[in-house]
């Protein structure tokens, strides 16, 4: 961990059955100090494998399982694959996006669609308002709403965490019956934008190579993986 953060207090949460992985046990380091909800200090706590739900900052610390590796892109390095380009292509002659402070007034019923039909066994089910607004917003970061249209119809939306050097991918949701790759989609309009307002990194949050969902990943290159704290990639 960065000596910037090494005397912050930390908190352990219960164990509980893990989100990703069937059978296995999880639970999560909290950090305490109010004094880490700052734009500059998360960025700090980014690079030290931490993430955030709400304003509460945590990282994965389970006691038998390392699976959890924070992953992030170099959005200088960043090349995109020969499929990656064959999206953007796809994506030019209809897809328009835009990064809003709030929500469209539809975005409700694209989420609810979005839940039901990818996570209905979530933490996430039923869809709700509120339960959202908590865990999407913070008061302390300045998070911004990616929103995707086809044909001016809202397709997407990847919440985005600017930071002074990088920029966070924290969730994305989307029409589940689109043909398009959107979850890529979403990462390559990211870093277009991260590209475009001189940003260094592109955090993309956990990769856990035995959770198939997660495996598109990793098919940003250049990334990097945070494995016994320290950036290799």
């Amino acid at each position: 961990m960065s000596s910037d953060i090494h005397q912050i207090r930390i908190g352990l949460t219960n164990n509980h059955p893990c989100s990703y992985l069937k059978d296995r046990m999880e639970r999560v380091a909290v950090a305490l100090d109010s004094s880490m909800q700052s734009d500059e200090n998360y960025e700090i706590l980014l690079a030290n494998g931490f993430r955030r739900s709400g304003d509460t900052i945590y990282k994965p610390h389970c006691d038998t399982c390392s699976a959890c590796h924070a992953l992030r892109v170099s959005v200088p390095s960043f090349t995109p694959s020969k499929s990656q380009k064959r999206l953007i292509n796809k994506m030019k002659p209809h897809l328009t996006w835009e990064l809003k402070p709030k929500l469209d007034e539809n975005w409700f019923s694209l989420y609810s669609k979005y839940i039901k039909a990818r996570h209905r066994d979530g933490t996430m089910y039923p869809p709700q308002k509120d339960e959202f607004d908590k865990f999407a917003n913070s008061q302390w970061l300045n998070t911004q709403f990616l929103h995707i249209y086809e044909d001016n119809q809202l397709i997407a939306v990847a919440v985005t965490d600017i930071l002074p050097n990088s920029a966070s991918a924290f969730y994305t949701f989307f029409d589940p019956e689109s043909s398009l790759s959107i979850g890529t989609l979403a990462i390559l309009i990211q870093l277009e934008y991260c590209k475009n307002s001189r940003k260094q990194w592109l955090y993309l949050g956990y990769q856990i190579d035995d959770c198939p969902a997660m495996n598109y990943k990793v098919r940003f290159q250049r990334h990097q993986r945070l494995v016994n704290q320290r950036w290799q990639g």
